[in-house]
């Protein structure tokens, strides 16, 4: 599981109070904020707002795509997917355009479609869950 010090959308303010709070995972991040009232508990708790704690749990759930790294990350972000919302937003076919073009503005080598591909699907499986 990634460190919540890899979520990009979250102020270091909150970042303290929620390992303060034993939150140090995103694993842990989404486990706290599986449900509206857990996520409501979590925002008073590291006094966030309950659209601050389901902005970060947006990007914990595209962090734990499977074979997403740290430099992939850059590349969603590049992209503009931030977080599993935006990703779930974009056909396949765009979503390659859009890695194609940010790797291309990094120059960076574009992931493998069969990565491309996998994350496109593994968004979907968890937009179902």
């Amino acid at each position: 599981m990634p460190m919540i010090t890899e979520l990009t959308r979250i102020e270091p303010v909150h970042l303290a109070r929620l390992e303060a709070q034993g939150v140090f995972t995103t694993g842990i991040l989404l486990d706290v904020s599986s449900t509206a009232t857990r996520r409501q508990t979590l925002a008073d708790h590291v006094k966030a707002t309950i659209n601050d704690v389901r902005t970060w749990r947006d990007e914990a759930l595209m962090l734990n795509l499977a074979g997403l790294t740290a430099h992939e990350h850059q590349l969603f972000i590049q992209a503009g997917i931030e977080g599993l919302g935006d990703l779930l937003d974009v056909d396949l076919p765009t979503f390659r355009i859009r890695l194609l073009r940010a790797a291309t503005e990094l120059n960076w080598q574009v992931p493998a479609d069969l990565m491309v591909v996998g994350w496109w699907e593994q968004a979907r499986t968890l937009e179902e869950a």
